[in-house]
């Protein structure tokens, strides 16, 4: 479980074929000093468990994560977005995010507002039900609030540390990211269902 409060932006080493997955290794000196094996990690916003540590960090991506996530276009030299695992004592500064992706959005656009920014996502329909105005949603797994809601798109504004600490800064308009939505907003749906 993670809070969506990114630690480091990495950058990719490398992405080589893995038995129809790929090895994903990345550059990340602070998320890799307290790192061990088998720890949990979100790569933009996908959980990811370590499998080897060096001077790098090194990750077994499955297909199945691949066709659910931005991951199948990530290239060496991309930045990403990592945070570790929650710790018990952790103050919870973002929302809960499981690591666990919905879907693919879209980058649309950033619109610079002197030091703010105001950054728009189009969504998949299927996904809208779980947004709310003022709610909580991950994008590449940064804990963000949604600022405004269309039928296909939210916006969300950005503060200048969350500009310069992730992904956000680096994307072009059409690129992908990963949508996590709220999980309390996934009980309550089912739990209605069963009513």
């Amino acid at each position: 479980m993670f809070t969506g409060i990114i630690e480091e932006l990495g950058t990719v080493s490398s992405v080589t074929n893995n038995k129809g997955g790929v090895r994903l290794t990345i550059a990340a000196p602070l998320v890799a000093s307290d790192a061990q094996l088998g720890d949990s990690i979100a790569v933009n916003g996908v959980c990811l468990t370590v499998i080897e540590i060096g001077e790098t960090l090194s990750f077994d991506v499955s297909p199945e994560t691949l066709e659910r996530t931005s991951l199948r276009s990530i290239r060496a030299k991309s930045a990403v977005n990592l945070e570790r695992a929650l710790l018990p004592t952790t103050r919870l500064g973002g929302h809960i995010v499981q690591g666990h992706i919905d879907c693919s959005g879209s980058f649309v656009s950033a619109a610079n507002e002197g030091d703010f920014w105001t950054v728009r996502i189009e969504f998949p329909p299927a996904f809208g039900k779980y947004l709310i105005y003022k709610g909580s949603v991950a994008v590449d797994g940064i804990s963000l609030t949604v600022a405004a809601l269309g039928d296909n798109y939210f916006d969300i504004a950005v503060i200048p540390k969350t500009w310069q600490m992730t992904n956000l800064s680096s994307l072009k308009s059409g690129d992908a990211v990963n949508l996590e939505a709220d999980v309390i907003a996934k009980y309550v749906e089912r739990l209605t269902m069963l009513s």
